[in-house]
């Protein structure tokens, strides 16, 4: 389309629903670009105008006839998922989908090509001005998608888009109705997902309240399902009789549970659904009526017979041909490894420890035997124990890259689900998540930390691209050393506590944060008027509400630390208060007030109750319970490398896991780096993650391994300590394990256990694992006996995949508990 011409884009009335609206939304789109907009349909006398075509195959009779014609090749296209062709014909341009919403995905491929970018609506990312759209000749083909069904989990949903819809988008609900959900399904097809768990909270209108929903989905092709303790699409807490609700226990009112199931059958059966079975209790809770593996599994089993039999009553006579997930959360996956009996042609769809690390990955023999495959329970938003965090969001694309990826490797491929609490403002962690969702292929270790710089790129242009990544690189890089929400020491029913970082280091981590802000409100006075409401919303504000909770944190913990200046440090803890509220407004009135009541003004979930500063209490008098201010120790020790040694300073030596001097690969197996995945550095791991395990016996010569030149100037005996990323076993049960040797000593195996496997209760082993995940770090050690002073060598071998090294600290009797030593931002690097 130029200037002088406006385009034509032609569909098939007969096509579906999906396809008409994906139409009128491109030809919203090319006005969006060009301030011109096609012409729907129209088959005007101007001939001569450019067109576009969109069909489906096999219900688009244009489409049909170019195919009957042979000037259409759809041979790779029929009988795939979810797949499209790009192509021009007779000088029209094509567009043809193998199903209704692989012409969806179709159609807004185009629009990213033009410069929509899927947040255009969600973020007010404003699209650049174009005179001209042109697209080059030749056949483009996409699909099918690396996991078929792929999409978002809507929770948490209190604080922010409940409130937002009932009061300021959707007001005649007074609720999450169908015009807030229409555009999040939008915004799926854009992003091409087509799943979607919706919300279900008590404080929301169940999904399935208010027909016109359901309705909406399917006219957008989206496939509802809903979440591991919501089975067969019904919402408990919102539809459950709430004036008995000890009777949703299948083991005392089978009749009636059952029938309540059946009710939602018999209306929502003629949908595209993914149905959910098993059973938990009426919220996130454990089963009623029956207690461990004994009793449980039975029941289990007695339950998918009878939800099977629903959906061969009201769906289809072959229930292997319908969708179905079955996912063993929490305290479930202990049943699911007491062999459960899944029906096989069921998704199993494993969680993570609802901190980004994946509990279980299945076996070889596991996927040979399930037809129906696995998927993945994911989160970057969560609301529970040890700490929430549904605020800001802080989960690094490197850690998504490396836990998908590997459970993509492992052979979950068949379901994906992202929990984004209230969608903003996750918007990066989400685009990311459904990008490798769709093409696995596209993310490789060595790309995806371009990611981010690509994201920018799609939504600001090229200009200032590389500023903003950097900028979002150091933000993600201090959240992962702590969440902004998780500022606390203490967890579970450990009394509260200060943490132990020295003056230097919270001076350094306020400085760090206050510098990132600046730059990002400096950068913003930079962009166009018209892109400075998307940068507030995607960068601007997580940075600088982040800075502004991490100010709080550093007044309080100031004013209380031995040896903390005598000035009073409460104006520092109501200035970045105040900051907080007025930036959080700032953010709701973008424009003219579209996302009032959306944005949480206090990041202090863990503690609602909390509204004064801490201050107000005497130095010497503890917090109170639930006050989430201290942040938890990152150690860091000075570390040198004069003639390319790692050299001993005041009896430590610090390495970054990356700053290796030499590495040995063996085929099919090798250390390599994952740029962007550290609290400090980048940590490093072997490679792939479906390489065969190694025994201690071979390590030598069989294993791949990380060398490290030390220069030691007290010798004696030392104790080394690593710190892993907490990623949990790819073998399930079997910890953490790498081997260790100095000199020609002989290998020492080391395992990590603590913080893997279950993290159900409150005893030892959960209150570690809080810890970990909250610290994003997991630590081991080991003892060994350096006999003379000099150059000596640490070699690090790889045992098993999954093992992610960020940090080695050699302590040969330097290292005192009160001594933290500077940032570990100013840990100098050693040689590569």
């Amino acid at each position: 389309m130029d200037q002088s011409q406006t385009a034509v884009i032609r569909t098939d009335p007969a096509d579906f629903k999906v396809v008409q609206i994906a139409a009128n939304l491109l030809a919203e789109d090319v006005e969006r670009v060009t301030g011109k907009k096609p012409v729907l349909n129209s088959t005007g006398p101007d001939v001569t105008a450019p067109t576009v075509l969109v069909g489906t195959l096999g219900h688009s009779a244009p489409i049909d006839a170019l195919v009957a014609a042979k000037k259409l090749d759809v041979a790779q296209l029929k009988d795939q998922w979810e797949s499209f062709l790009i192509t021009t014909v007779d000088g029209q341009l094509v567009i043809a989908g193998s199903d209704r919403r692989g012409t969806a995905f179709g159609v807004f491929e185009l629009s990213q090509a033009m410069g929509v970018s899927p947040w255009y609506w969600w973020s007010d990312v404003a699209p650049a001005h174009q005179d001209n759209l042109y697209v080059a000749a030749g056949t483009r083909r996409f699909g099918p998608p690396s996991v078929q069904y792929r999409g978002i989990f809507i929770n948490d949903e209190d604080w922010s888009l409940m409130p937002w819809a009932a009061k300021t988008f959707e007001p005649e609900v007074g609720n999450i109705g169908p015009k807030t959900y229409t555009k999040i399904f939008e915004l799926l097809l854009r992003l091409k997902a087509n799943t979607l768990w919706p919300v279900m909270h008590e404080v929301s209108t169940p999904f399935n309240a208010i027909p016109a929903n359901a309705l909406a989905a399917d006219d957008w092709g989206i496939v509802m399902g809903s979440s591991h303790c919501e089975p067969m699409l019904r919402n408990n807490v919102g539809e459950w009789p709430k004036d008995n609700p000890t009777a949703f226990n299948f083991i005392t009112n089978p009749e009636g549970v059952t029938k309540y199931w059946e009710e939602r059958m018999q209306t929502n059966g003629k949908f595209e659904n993914l149905y959910t079975l098993g059973i938990r209790g009426i919220h996130d809770d454990p089963m009623m009526g029956a207690r461990g593996a004994a009793e449980v599994v039975p029941a289990l089993e007695k339950i998918f017979g009878v939800q099977r039999d629903l959906i061969k009553k009201y769906v289809n006579p072959d229930p292997t041909k319908v969708a179905q997930i079955f996912c063993p959360y929490k305290e479930v996956l202990a049943y699911f490894l007491s062999n459960l009996q899944v029906p096989p042609d069921v998704t199993v769809v494993f969680p993570d420890d609802n901190f980004g690390y994946i509990r279980y990955l299945p076996t070889p023999a596991q996927i040979a035997a399930r037809p129906g495959g696995f998927g993945v329970y994911y989160h970057i938003s969560y609301l529970g124990n040890p700490a929430s965090y549904v605020w800001l969001e802080t989960t690094p694309p490197a850690l998504i890259w490396e836990e998908m990826s590997k459970a993509y490797d492992h052979g979950i491929q068949k379901f994906w689900i992202l929990n984004v609490g209230d969608l903003k403002p996750g918007e990066i962690g989400i685009d990311f998540f459904l990008q490798m969702a769709w093409d696995i292929k596209k993310w490789t270790r060595e790309s995806q930390v371009n990611f981010l710089t690509d994201w920018a790129t799609r939504q600001f242009g090229a200009q200032h691209a590389q500023e903003i990544a950097a900028i979002l690189g150091e933000y993600y890089r201090l959240g992962y050393q702590r969440k902004p929400e998780q500022l606390q020491w203490n967890v579970g029913r450990e009394a509260p506590r200060l943490s132990d970082l020295s003056l230097d280091e919270l001076r350094a981590r306020g400085n760090a944060y206050q510098q990132l802000a600046a730059h990002a409100e400096q950068l913003l006075t930079q962009l166009a008027p018209a892109q400075r409401d998307a940068f507030y919303e995607l960068v601007d504000y997580p940075v600088t509400g982040a800075a502004l909770a991490n100010e709080r944190f550093v007044a309080s913990e100031m004013s209380r630390k031995p040896g903390a200046p005598a000035a009073d440090w409460s104006p520092a803890f109501d200035e970045a208060t105040a900051k907080l509220t007025t930036a959080t407004a700032r953010y709701n009135a973008i424009g003219g007030g579209k996302w009032q009541n959306l944005m949480y003004v206090d990041p202090l979930l863990p503690a609602r109750s909390y509204r004064t500063a801490l201050l107000a209490a005497p130095a010497t008098t503890p917090p109170p319970p639930n006050d989430a201010i201290p942040i938890t120790a990152i150690k860091s020790f000075p570390a040198s490398s004069p003639a390319g040694s790692f050299a001993e300073k005041d009896g430590v030596i610090s390495i970054l896991a990356e700053h290796f001097a030499h590495k040995v690969d063996k085929p099919g197996a090798a250390w390599q780096i994952i740029p962007g995945l550290g609290r400090t550095g980048d940590a490093v791991g072997v490679f792939p993650t479906t390489a065969p395990s190694v025994e201690l016996a071979n390590v030598a010569t069989d294993a791949p391994a990380l060398e490290y030149p030390l220069y030691v100037v007290h010798p004696g005996n030392v104790t080394i300590h690593y710190n892993l990323i907490p990623t949990q076993p790819i073998v399930y049960g079997q910890g953490l394990r790498f081997a260790v040797a100095l000199d020609d000593q002989p290998a020492q195996l080391v395992t990590i256990t603590a913080g893997t496997g279950d993290q159900v209760g409150y005893d030892a082993a959960r209150t570690a694992w809080s810890h970990i995940v909250l610290d994003n770090s997991t630590t081991a050690t080991t003892t060994a006996t350096l006999a003379t002073p000099g150059p000596h060598t640490l070699k690090i071998y790889g045992v098993d995949p999954g093992v992610l090294l960020e940090k080695i600290v050699i302590d040969a009797g330097g290292l005192k508990p009160s001594y933290l030593g500077p940032p570990e931002t100013l840990v100098s690097a050693g040689p590569r």
